[in-house]
């Protein structure tokens, strides 16, 4: 669960820590005070994109932090040792995310860098954030299959993989088809460009000295002189014996026989009459290496030649076919591929459309199958949909996941799936966007999460304001629903409603302030007192009232009995 979440230079937040409980989270505060952007900065530390403009004003950064406790480390301790992440003996795993004015945002799980695909595979185990975007989302034809199959068991998703690689494979077989599908003369064109690509490359004889020590030989003899003179300098350095200028061997020398004279008046000396007498000996056989080495280097302008011609040999080759030796190499073991396949045109042609037709065959089999799972999937969802829906105050509900065949294959199969509802009696089914209200919208969602809530092993559900369009009895349904979710996961929500937030196990509210002239908004945990208070503004605006004070303190109360007598079975 979500222990901790601090947020730091965030828009108009200064530097808040929520430190959140077990149970049901609510957080209420007026509108525009800030609740959306505490959803705003939790979605970028689980994985969602990151946007400079949420630097507070004159910040050069933001610093974004949720601090999770993993009670059951079963589901995630496999994805956590892929990614080489270390979780102490306390179970805990920090998730950081820095937002940099000048820089790229960076995230890190317990200290170690991770870039979004590998950050969302740890938190879509971790978190769900269900948020009013969600009601437009339930609109969209194309997310219903995928709320469907979230139902799916192991090997549902087995199907579903497998279904994806026979798809995969089916498209390539098509491409190959399409490019073996031409002309004779274009083809006859194409195998003559192989055929001459490939024996400019063989004729080549290539090998891997040619990547790197031809060149280097190449350096050596082009510049032969200038090694020559550096080199005789050097010896002229080591062993000169000019009255005006001493190479450094008679230097050392000299050296010696004065340490040699004074080391028979102090022992002491001996260890550096021995160390000097290694440097000449080295000095010395360096002179002679240095000499045989300049004597023997002659300039060969037959080879210097050779290397020229095979440098701009290889440098032609490597503008065509590719920037490296071995990269040449591919073009041409792929050219060959095919060249072969070109010359063998009907064998191939014929094991494709063979291999086409076995591919819609598996995958026939295979979509059939899974759309027998969907359908019976479907089922059980629509008698709990309606189930959930009744206990919301939508009793006379018809709910119907519609199936239709799609034409062509997908990578999901071959089924259009469609939700289907009927919100009074006598009324025929229609898809949700044609009849569904903004409060009747809030409770589908509601009743599809919380059948996938007790499916699903997401410690924590985030909602954000899902009580939109609901008011009086239907609202305390709703929040009846969200608490009895809470005592399995951990529910943050953020509410606009007393019925809601009177179920709350903590309850935070979010104030906007002006400090130092400037605007930054502010979380406290409320007291009990101060519950009461703040129930008492939900339900009678600014003004508090004794009566609105009474009514308030008379829901915590009752809320109090049910979450009780919830408890006791």
């Amino acid at each position: 669960m979500l222990v901790e979440l601090s947020i730091k230079d965030f828009a108009i937040i200064d530097n808040i820590k929520i430190n959140f409980t077990k149970g049901l989270n609510v957080i209420t505060g007026e509108t525009g005070s800030g609740k959306s952007i505490l959803i705003e900065a939790l979605g970028m530390i689980l994985g969602s994109r990151t946007s400079k403009d949420f630097i507070r004003t004159g910040c050069d950064k933001a610093v974004l932090e949720g601090v999770f406790y993993i009670e059951d480390l079963s589901t995630l301790r496999p994805i956590l040792n892929d990614l080489s992440i270390d979780i102490d003996h306390d179970n805990l795993l920090i998730i950081t995310k820095e937002i940099f004015a000048n820089g790229p945002s960076l995230s890190k799980v317990n200290g170690r860098a991770m870039n979004l695909t590998m950050l969302k595979t740890i938190t879509t185990k971790l978190v769900d954030i269900f948020g009013q975007h969600e009601h437009q989302s339930l609109l969209d034809i194309n997310n219903h299959q995928l709320l469907v199959d979230a139902f799916g068991d192991e090997d549902f998703t087995s199907l579903k993989s497998t279904i994806k690689e026979l798809y995969d494979e089916l498209q390539e077989e098509k491409k190959k088809i399409k490019s073996l599908s031409m002309d004779s003369g274009e083809r006859d064109r194409e195998i003559d460009i192989l055929r001459f690509q490939i024996e400019e490359i063989d004729e080549a004889n290539l090998t891997m000295e040619d990547e790197h020590s031809i060149e280097a030989e190449f350096k050596k003899l082009s510049n032969i002189n200038k090694i020559s003179q550096s080199v005789e300098l050097a010896l002229s350095y080591l062993d000169s014996d000019d009255y005006d200028f001493q190479g450094a061997i008679n230097l050392v020398n000299k050296s010696l026989s004065l340490v040699s004279s004074a080391k028979e008046f102090d022992e002491k000396l001996e260890s550096f009459f021995n160390r000097l007498s290694e440097i000449n000996y080295e000095l010395q056989d360096i002179n002679r290496e240095l000499n045989y080495y300049l004597n023997s280097i002659d300039i060969d302008m037959e080879r210097l030649n050779y290397l020229h011609e095979r440098i701009d040999l290889v440098n032609k080759l490597k503008r065509k076919y590719g920037n490296s030796i071995d990269s040449i190499f591919k073009f041409r073991d792929e050219a060959e591929e095919r060249l072969n396949k070109l010359l063998n045109f009907e064998k191939e042609y014929e094991n494709s459309l063979s291999r086409i037709k076995e591919l819609e065959e598996k995958l026939d089999k295979n979509c059939s199958k899974l759309s027998e799972m969907r359908k019976k999937i479907a089922n059980i969802l629509e008698e709990n949909v309606k189930a959930e829906l009744s206990q919301l105050n939508m009793s006379n509900v018809d709910f119907k996941v519609d199936f239709i065949r799609t034409a062509q294959f997908t990578p999901q199969g071959f089924d259009k799936i469609e939700f289907l509802i009927s919100t009074n009696p006598g009324e025929g089914l229609k898809p949700l966007s044609k009849i569904i209200s903004g409060g009747e919208m809030s409770r589908i969602m509601l009743a599809i999460k919380s059948i996938l809530a007790f499916l699903d092993k997401i410690p924590t559900l985030i909602f954000d304001e899902i009580d939109a369009g609901i008011s009086g009895r239907t609202a305390q349904i709703v929040g009846e629903k969200i608490y009895n979710i809470s005592k399995k996961h951990q529910v943050i929500c953020i509410s606009h409603l007393p019925q809601i937030a009177a179920l709350a196990d903590s309850h935070f509210v979010i104030n906007k302030v002006s400090k130092a002239n400037r605007t930054i908004s502010e979380v406290s945990r409320l007291s009990d007192q101060e519950r009461v208070e703040e129930m008492a503004r939900l339900i009678g605006g600014v003004d508090l009232t004794t009566t609105t004070l009474k009514h308030a303190s008379e829901m915590i109360e009752m809320s109090k009995i049910l979450k009780n007598n919830s408890r006791k079975f």
